[in-house]
């Protein structure tokens, strides 16, 4: 029986819970290392006690950089199956989490089977499932309505939840005399802003975050707190509203600590790529150093189509920079829900990202499998290649559909291949070209 509330609480009392063993284990850390990490907020283990089937992990900037994938039916595409095959595929494809972002239906059932089957972290964003779950336009709601449904995620199992705390009255009147190009592009953000307008009540997650804390310190829910002001264009990155809304963030990460519950803190958005690093560095200092969690960013704004390559090119320099959870997208993003297919490239695209950056971060054994795959490609041992190659079956097929007339070689080059004429140089072989 657990004899602690929270990952973060076990931490402080010099208790070594099961899930920091599981991550110290990954991350070729020591135990006693990792659970100090946590006593601190700079790694969390995003682990509701009721989500037994969980596969620990830990999100923080020294350790491995995470990937999150973002599901969900809408109105417009409701099958539920299909969602689940692509959380499947995501787990496959190496996701270390789910967030399930329905906006239709019922969610529950859904959602309380992620708990269920999946092992990987499982985040939820609250104020989507408000409207849903009452069946009520969001002006009839209370302050009430919302704390409950953080309650009832929690209660099914949820692992994180993200939480749009940061924005309060001051912010709309931010917004409206900055004049940002694109406002509020985060869904949840602009849900409890239009709340606010509509209703001139104060923002409830912030209102009623020390409800919210003793909810997600009983289930040890990790709180995402969500960046309702980032940026959605490049014109908008690092404005006022976005560095006043990430100093309340911090604010709020500083009490959540005092409650013993875990903190992840979100961040951009759109922007160019000259900026990142700086932005990562500014988050470390004014959230003291817990996670960061980051969409994309996207570095360029004319790419609808192949925004998860504009967003692999800024992951991997927010993650070299301190970000340790990168959210993935698709080439779908901006256009439509992602199907299985988008689903695939997204991750690809981001489990590059995130592994070019634990190189340069030097995580400890992270470069073994490129020193494996450079092994592989000097002796033509092509079963050794797909083995370390991210996504094996792509690389095996474009092999298969355009086969050389030698096995030492591919269709590109021929006996012209650089790495057969060393071979054979270096073994002092005849080196035959024609």
């Amino acid at each position: 029986m657990r004899n602690y509330t929270t990952q973060m609480d076990a931490a402080k009392r010099g208790i070594v819970t099961s899930e920091m063993k599981a991550v110290a284990k990954k991350e070729y850390r020591s135990e006693e290392e990792i659970r100090n990490l946590v006593a601190k907020g700079h790694v969390a283990i995003c682990a509701n006690r009721l989500h037994t089937c969980i596969d620990p992990n830990g999100v923080g900037s020294m350790l491995r950089t995470k990937i999150n994938v973002n599901l969900g039916v809408s109105r417009d595409c409701k099958d539920y199956d299909i969602e689940m095959k692509k959380v499947m595929a995501a787990v496959d494809l190496g996701a270390e989490a789910i967030m399930d972002l329905s906006s239709h239906g019922n969610t529950q059932p859904f959602r309380r089977k992620l708990i269920r089957e999946c092992s990987a972290m499982i985040g939820t964003v609250p104020v989507y499932d408000s409207v849903i779950h009452y069946q009520r336009d969001l002006a009839t709601l209370t302050a009430r309505d919302f704390i409950d449904v953080v309650r009832l995620h929690a209660e099914d199992g949820v692992d994180f939840v993200t939480l749009h705390c940061g924005i309060t009255r001051k912010t709309i009147e931010q917004i409206r005399r900055h004049k940002r190009k694109m406002n509020i592009v985060s869904r949840g953000g602009s849900l409890v802003f239009a709340w606010m307008s509509m209703t001139g009540e104060e923002n409830p997650f912030y209102e009623y975050y020390d409800e919210i804390l003793d909810i997600c310190r009983e289930y040890d829910v990790t709180i995402s707190l969500g960046d309702a002001c980032r940026p959605g264009c490049l014109a908008d990155a690092g404005d006022v509203c976005q560095i006043e809304e990430l100093v309340r963030l911090g604010e709020l990460t500083k009490r959540a600590w005092e409650k013993d519950v875990q903190i992840m803190v979100e961040g951009p958005g759109h922007m160019p790529l000259d900026q990142i690093e700086a932005n990562m560095k500014l988050q470390q200092t004014i959230c003291m150093g817990a996670p960061f969690y980051v969409l994309g960013p996207i570095v360029t704004d004319i790419a609808p189509g192949y925004d998860h390559i504009t967003s692999a090119i800024g992951g991997a320099v927010a993650a070299a920079s301190g970000a340790a959870f990168l959210c993935y997208v698709t080439p779908a993003e901006h256009l439509a829900l992602p199907n299985v297919d988008d689903v695939k490239q997204g991750i690809i695209a981001s489990r590059i990202a995130a592994h070019a950056a634990d190189i340069a971060k030097k995580i400890p054994h992270a470069r073994e499998i490129d020193d494996q795959m450079a092994d592989a490609r000097r002796t033509f041992d092509w079963e050794k290649q797909w083995a370390c190659s991210i996504d094996p079956e792509t690389a095996k097929a474009i092999r298969d559909s355009r086969s050389p007339e030698q096995e030492d070689s591919c269709s590109m080059c021929g006996k012209f291949c650089a790495v057969r004429s060393m071979n054979k140089a270096l073994n002092g072989e005849y080196i035959d070209i024609l």
